[in-house]
């Protein structure tokens, strides 16, 4: 079976939003948890847009198979699935936090987690001041 990976995250090409109140942290409080209502906070942009090469998502791929995750869709070009992600981003670009929602499959919540770092020189923060929460999706695709 040949596998087709696809990452896609959600960007703008409009300028960043600005930030709502309460999203922004201080350094000191780094380690703490994104707001409960993700839709407040603003999309993670990137410098430009992120693809996976197809052994990149056969992991993914290997976990659906396996029956570990139930949120994937069939659909008729194959299979997808999506990971929602909180990022705390620093504001020189740095990543200091991913936290993904749950979608009762661990292994590919934390898979998803990794992309995110792995593509932080592609990321974008535009002009915050201080540590920002902004959200982003995953999504990984392959037919078959």
């Amino acid at each position: 079976m040949m596998i087709a990976a696809l990452l896609l995250l959600l960007q703008t090409a409009a300028t960043p939003p600005a930030v709502p109140p309460g999203t922004a942290s201080t350094p000191a409080a780094a380690n703490a948890l994104p707001p409960q209502d993700w839709s407040t906070l603003p999309l993670l942009r990137t410098r430009r847009r992120a693809s996976t090469l197809a052994n990149t998502s056969a992991y993914v791929h290997g976990e659906v198979m396996a029956g570990r995750c139930a949120k994937a869709v069939r659909t008729a070009q194959g299979w997808t699935i999506t990971v929602d992600l909180a990022v705390l981003m620093t504001p020189r670009g740095g990543v200091r936090r991913v936290t993904p929602r749950a979608i009762d499959c661990p292994t590919v919540e934390q898979y998803a987690a990794g992309v995110i770092l792995g593509t932080r020189d592609a990321l974008d923060v535009g002009e915050a001041d201080t540590d920002t929460w902004y959200r982003t999706s995953l999504t990984f695709a392959w037919g078959g």
